[in-house]
């Protein structure tokens, strides 16, 4: 009795959640796990086509402004990453400063150093029929290198940042500091671009900052020229998009499973996602830039999608074969992310004679690219059915040994 009388007082002191609602702690939401799982499951889909020259239009990101199913995918995650910390910081035992304060800089810099890893990772490539070791900057090419910055580096500092916001500042201070995230961002991008187009880019402040800062030896160069889709300055916005993460899972431990919690849910997904869009006029919804638009929008979008598997799931006690399938992707989501991007580099290292080209110079081709041609490739006339195909294997194997460690009781934490 005294004990819990105890967290209840802890609870309280520290603004998590209400004492009576502390019981919230203990209800298994199994449609949160399906969301996260579904988003990583997208995001493996995505990211592993078979041809990249040959991928259905949803699968593939916007050229610049605009938004697809695909440039979803991401901030997504980042919602669900927020929403999982509204039910971990409200544990009394994470109230301590120093505890909270190691764990949360420890967690983050793991999160970052795996990104790091997976993107010099395995150190060595093939150059002239030899491997070569992959240096930190080329010695051939001064603007040449590993990039430092990407999917989980960004995922690592919107949560060190968010977590810090949302643990010392609380509810009110959280939603202070997302307004002059959001609103500082979009004056940066206004008053420091270039007037012409600012939200260009080639005129975006960002693209300068990022290349004095990171280098251009360490950015993205996807786009044909040097610049960071997970660039410094756009990392603002994003922090926002783990906060709202919060904001909602706070909401849904305060209110517990109830129809009531998931038409507020509704409600504030579909007014997010109108003025995303009213938005939109003024700063252009863009991923690649992380606008306050797509912020926005993506928020609602999530929010609705969240609340349609509470309402599913949590309120119709509906587990499906479809959620079932979802809940294991969810429940070891960063690991068989990053799983999902070491493999393929891995096997990339393997090299199989497929012949010669007309010099009679051996030709050679990975595992994944090999199976793709003879095994994918061929099964429609449609090449983007074979790139499909190869993609949804894909998802089948990671689905295999996430379903192997989920039977296994085996979760591995970052």
């Amino acid at each position: 009795m005294k004990n819990n009388l105890l967290l209840k007082k802890t609870a309280q002191k520290h603004n998590f959640v209400q004492p009576q609602n502390i019981i919230a702690l203990k209800q298994r939401y199994y449609s949160l796990d399906v969301f996260r799982g579904a988003t990583v499951a997208l995001m493996i889909l995505v990211n592993n086509p078979g041809d990249w020259s040959h991928i259905y239009a949803p699968l593939e990101h916007a050229p610049w402004h605009g938004l697809t199913p695909t440039d979803c995918v991401f901030p997504f995650f980042l919602f669900a990453v927020g929403n999982a910390m509204a039910f971990v910081f409200s544990r009394p035992e994470n109230a301590a400063h120093p505890a909270f304060l190691k764990k949360v800089i420890k967690r983050s810099l793991l999160i970052f150093l795996i990104g790091l890893f997976l993107n010099w990772f395995p150190f060595v490539k093939w150059s002239d029929g030899h491997l070569v070791f992959k240096h930190w900057v080329s010695p051939d090419d001064p603007e040449t290198g590993i990039r430092v910055l990407g999917v989980l580096q960004r995922i690592a500092l919107c949560y060190l940042f968010a977590s810090l916001i949302v643990h010392y500042f609380k509810i009110k201070g959280a939603i202070a500091w997302s307004a002059v995230l959001l609103f500082g961002y979009w004056a940066m991008c206004f008053l420091l671009g270039d007037r012409a187009s600012p939200y260009s880019m080639h005129g975006y402040f960002g693209l300068p900052v990022d290349k004095k800062i990171l280098g251009i030896a360490h950015m993205y160069k996807g786009e044909g020229v040097p610049f960071d889709p997970e660039g410094i300055t756009s990392t603002m916005p994003a922090i926002v998009q783990v906060i709202i993460g919060y904001f909602v899972g706070h909401y849904i431990l305060l209110k517990g499973k109830s129809y009531e919690m998931v038409s507020g849910l509704f409600v504030a997904g579909s007014l997010l996602l109108l003025a995303g869009y009213c938005w939109d006029m003024a700063f252009p919804v863009n991923k690649k830039i992380w606008t306050i638009s797509f912020v926005i929008s993506t928020s609602g979008l999530a929010i609705i999608m969240l609340a349609l598997f509470i309402y599913v799931i949590e309120c119709k006690n509906s587990i499906s074969v479809w959620s079932k399938f979802f809940i294991v992707f969810g429940r070891n989501p960063l690991f068989i992310f990053a799983l999902s991007g070491l493999i393929p580099r891995l096997l990339g290292l393997i090299r199989i004679p497929v012949g010669a080209d007309k010099a009679g110079s051996a030709l050679y081709s990975s595992p994944l690219q090999w199976f793709y041609e003879h095994a994918c490739m061929n099964v429609s006339e449609n090449l983007k059915n074979g790139s499909l195909l190869f993609a949804m294997v894909n998802v089948g194997f990671y689905w295999a040994l996430c379903f192997w460690l989920d039977k296994k009781k085996i979760y591995i934490k970052v």
